[in-house]
């Protein structure tokens, strides 16, 4: 079932340094939200923070609120493994592990928990999670060879796949097209409004008309200066923000005049 996230007062650091600061948002369940900026304004790290992949860094840490329903996922008592689960990750670089089979991409989430399943059960899951990427029809003859012999599009399905098979309720996703051509992006992005009757989902991304196609809101972040925190300028309709956002640095940004 997907989840509403709730964002308040997020500032980010690695080590001393303060990324992004000041953070608040909502993401509604089963919506795509876009997060777009400048390079090095913090919608990387800020998307990290919400499934706490951030905190892998070495010296990286978050101070603020991140709600999952109500629950907040920095909670003194909440597993981080558990909260990856529950809110999966798709990265800018097609990443399938390069000596594992397609179906073993898929399935590798699942053998964290540690649940003996049986064959059939595995199997099934392989199916409706490869489908769920729009990628059965194309591998479920090959499902036993290397997933990194896959083409870089079907890869990145291939990602999204291993995601979805362990029944998360958000799907983050870090610029998933920006290693892709303009045919695998856009069957990403047909996925992506597929995904999102499903799952929650936040996309960062530097394609400016991708987040006009894919996404309901959209944030926008920006840097005050070098060395600066990264902040959330504004976040509104994506419709509203392309056409008319209430910031001159959204204007700027969105017709072009900077980043």
């Amino acid at each position: 079932m997907a989840k509403r996230i709730d964002v308040t007062d997020l500032d980010v650091f690695y080590g001393s340094f303060k990324a992004v600061e000041g953070v608040t948002f909502s993401v509604e369940p089963r919506s795509v939200t876009a997060l777009i900026g400048p390079s090095g304004c913090g919608k990387s790290t800020v998307l990290r923070t919400l499934n706490r992949m951030h905190e892998v860094i070495p010296g990286a840490y978050a101070e603020g609120t991140v709600l999952l329903d109500g629950e907040d996922i920095y909670g003194a008592d909440i597993d981080p493994v558990n909260v990856r689960r529950t809110i999966g990750m798709v990265f800018q670089r097609p990443n399938p592990f390069p000596t594992m089979s397609i179906k073993e991409n898929v399935l590798a989430g699942l053998k964290l928990d540690g649940k003996k399943r049986p064959k059939s059960e595995l199997e099934g899951i392989v199916e409706k999670s490869l489908r769920g990427a729009n990628l059965w029809e194309e591998v479920k003859d090959r499902l036993d060879r290397p997933g990194a012999g896959l083409s870089g599009g079907q890869q990145q399905r291939l990602c999204i796949a291993r995601a979805i098979a362990v029944e998360p309720q958000v799907l983050l996703m870090d610029e998933p097209c920006s290693a892709l051509d303009p045919i695998s992006t856009l069957a990403i992005e047909d996925l992506i409004e597929e995904l999102k009757e499903r799952f929650t989902i936040v996309i960062v991304t530097h394609n400016m008309q991708q987040a006009a196609r894919v996404s309901e809101t959209t944030a926008f972040f920006n840097l005050a200066g070098v060395g600066k925190p990264g902040k959330l300028v504004e976040i509104a309709s994506t419709e509203m923000m392309f056409s008319n956002p209430t910031q001159q640095a959204t204007e700027d940004y969105i017709s072009g005049r900077f980043g």
